[in-house]
């Protein structure tokens, strides 16, 4: 007897589905990433003398878009996007320096505000999501909108000018420097405290999504939201979460910008980077459609930004060529995600 499946049911959860080892290799969401990563490792080593020896630099550029990277993609597991979250980052950083300032207050007490007005902004993007009914791409780009002109006009209006006074002779600077921008040298390698911030977020969102009901969740309401309600699953508070996870992430880099710079922020800084994070979380392997991708996939996206960004400078090219080769690998990412997809469920 034969069982016919209602016409809108989806198949199966891959995740559930008992394969080879070798068919889950096939079919895990950055194995494209990962070939185009080795692919452009090695093509930069060979024509740009300075690669190999300047791989902190590589790894640094990474960081600072893998950072947004992880979160970003996890939203789009979760079947929606943030294009607000590039000028958030700049949000979190004039909020920091400029309420320092202004109040004459520690250095740490315009961070922890800082973390709540980011966090109740991206509060607002989730919150407006599920009243309203709207796309998130038109949610967000509202959101994108009214912060770019706030950061600018905010800005001119407190402090006079598009950017921020200095606050490196304030107290509380250095300990949050510290925290946010700071190296280490090991032997003649330059580890950048933003490279352990996203090993650490890589590493939190890879059990979140494989260990945790949470992940179900989102995995769920990613691939079909309504399914998901059905069974049970928190769908609002589910999405509202993946946008305060963008927005603690979008502290987290706001406060590297403001401290990277002795407290001098440019209020028209962070526009164009949310391309950056969704194009990092689609090289990794991140369905447009939500329902599939991973965080080390979108980790490895980042390393190729940071691989194509740096590799071009070493090469002595135009600059305008890394939106070229970026586009490239985008296309090409996104053509081997799909067809190593399509060849593992076709081998099972």
């Amino acid at each position: 007897m034969t069982t016919t499946l209602p016409a809108d049911a989806k198949a199966p959860d891959e995740r559930l589905l008992h394969a080879s080892p070798l068919h889950r290799f096939l079919g895990r969401p950055e194995l494209g990433s990962v070939i185009g990563a080795v692919a452009v490792f090695l093509f930069f080593a060979l024509i740009a003398d300075s690669f190999l020896s300047s791989l902190d630099t590589v790894l640094y550029a990474a960081s600072t878009i893998g950072i947004m990277a992880v979160p970003v993609a996890l939203l789009m597991i979760g079947g929606e996007f943030d294009l607000s979250a590039g000028v958030l980052v700049t949000s979190a950083a004039l909020t920091s320096t400029m309420f320092a300032y202004e109040m004459t207050a520690n250095v740490w007490v315009g961070v922890l505000v800082s973390l709540l007005v980011t966090l109740a902004i991206g509060f607002f993007n989730g919150f407006m999501l599920i009243r309203t009914g709207l796309p998130s791409f038109i949610i967000t780009l509202g959101t994108y909108l009214m912060l770019w002109g706030a950061n600018i006009g905010l800005t001119k209006r407190i402090q006079g000018t598009v950017s921020t006074n200095a606050i490196d002779d304030m107290q509380g600077f250095e300990s949050a420097r510290v925290l946010f921008a700071s190296s280490l040298d090991i032997g003649s390698f330059k580890l950048r405290v933003t490279i352990l911030w996203w090993l650490a977020l890589v590493a939190l969102a890879t059990w979140i999504l494989l260990r945790t009901r949470w992940g179900n969740w989102i995995f769920a309401v990613g691939g079909n939201k309504n399914a998901a309600r059905a069974v049970g699953v928190p769908v609002h508070r589910t999405k509202i979460g993946l946008y305060l996870g963008v927005a603690v992430a979008a502290w987290i880099s706001g406060q590297h910008l403001l401290f990277s710079f002795s407290g001098v922020v440019q209020s028209a800084e962070g526009r164009g980077l949310e391309l950056h994070y969704i194009a990092a979380a689609v090289i990794g392997g991140c369905l447009l459609t939500g329902g599939y991708g991973s965080a080390i996939g979108a980790a490895i996206g980042a390393l190729i930004f940071g691989m194509a960004k740096q590799g071009i400078v070493y090469a002595q090219w135009d600059s305008d060529w890394f939106w070229f080769f970026l586009g490239a690998m985008l296309l090409l990412a996104t053509i081997l995600n799909s067809w190593v997809r399509k060849r593992a469920e076709a081998a099972r």
